[in-house]
């Protein structure tokens, strides 16, 4: 089966499984887990940061930013199809208490003109303005990426307007091996970052959120009433190093792999617009003789799953259990359609 509906759904690799059973383990809760521990400033080290904190998903890293950036009845500025907006369970309002000015980027992507427009004045009828999230690369923006020029626009934004600055990261990997960027570069711009390792990067489970000392204290905090405290994780977390150590630079694979497949699906007379292919997803519409349903119910039966994701679009994405063989038999199938 070619497994295309989400690089969430990647295994293990073998090396992978090995160094995760010779991991040093202990309780996290009390940080004595030395594997976790290990992790954490790894990454902290990797964005030029002081602290990292690991917990089971990116949702939970996001919503801890967001709870830890923010107080009830503030206002937090995002593009309309974020994932902390759209994925995550109404999660801002819930653990927060916060409400969402959302923007109308442009594939997932704002501008700091957008933001300064979408700032609340001071004024006692209207919620503060206190958070911009961005996200890199955005999902519903078929893997977009943003320019660090435009992170910097966004940044001077923030700070002239006292607002904190968070950056959802869960394929920031892709962007940067796309991008050609560094995580030092992010580092310097950003209050705090979260980064996945369970995506393109193969790890079974994990996100890290990543800040200054102080902030990721009080995020601790925030995970253990969350219930993300967990205690010999460092099996977990052995993955996560694995796949920093081995993973990254094969991520340009899977953004080949994304741009061969939209190529053959551009010369199709049922496809419509693709949204520009630049790192492992491909959003595009479907028209004609099939709709998104059918479409992927016929992919089904050649043994190629991926999902419907409005009444008009497909979305499909490419990671390290798809390899160039079963990107041949794609080409093959789609050209006989």
């Amino acid at each position: 089966m070619i497994d295309l509906r989400s690089d969430t759904f990647t295994k293990p690799t073998p090396l992978m499984l090995e160094a995760m059973f010779k991991a040093s383990v202990g309780d996290d809760v009390f940080s004595e887990d030395p594997t976790i521990n290990a992790l954490e400033n790894k990454v902290a080290q990797l964005f030029g940061m002081e602290s990292a904190l690991f917990c089971p998903s990116g949702t939970m890293t996001n919503q801890i930013a967001i709870k830890c950036h923010t107080e009830p009845g503030n206002e937090i500025i995002c593009d309309k199809s974020s994932h902390v907006y759209v994925y995550e369970g109404g999660g801002i309002a819930f653990n927060s208490g916060c409400q969402v000015r959302t923007i109308d980027g442009i594939r997932g992507k704002i501008s700091s003109k957008q933001i300064v427009d979408a700032i609340n004045p001071e004024d006692i009828h209207k919620p503060i303005t206190k958070l911009v999230s961005i996200e890199n690369t955005s999902n519903r923006g078929g893997g977009s990426c943003y320019e660090l020029e435009d992170l910097i626009d966004i940044k001077k934004v923030c700070t002239e307007n006292q607002l904190n600055m968070h950056l959802d990261g869960a394929r920031l990997w892709n962007a940067m091996v796309f991008k050609k960027y560094s995580p030092l570069e992010f580092g310097k711009i950003f209050d705090s970052i979260s980064v996945c390792l369970s995506k393109g990067l193969g790890a079974p489970v994990g996100s890290l959120l990543v800040a200054n000392s102080a902030f990721i204290k009080k995020a601790r905090r925030v995970r253990k009433l969350m219930g993300g405290g967990m205690r010999q994780a460092g099996y977990l977390a052995a993955a996560g190093i694995y796949a920093l150590d081995n993973h990254i630079n094969r991520l340009e694979e899977d953004h080949i792999h994304a741009k061969k497949i939209g190529s053959v699906l551009a010369q199709k007379e049922f496809i419509g617009e693709i949204i520009p292919i630049e790192t492992n997803i491909i959003i595009f519409e479907v028209k004609g003789n099939y709709t998104p349903q059918t479409f992927t119910e016929f992919l089904k039966l050649k043994n190629i799953l991926c999902i419907p994701i409005s009444s008009k679009h497909v979305r499909m994405v490419f990671h390290l259990d798809v390899t160039s063989n079963m990107i041949d038999e794609m080409i093959t199938t789609i050209e006989k359609m």
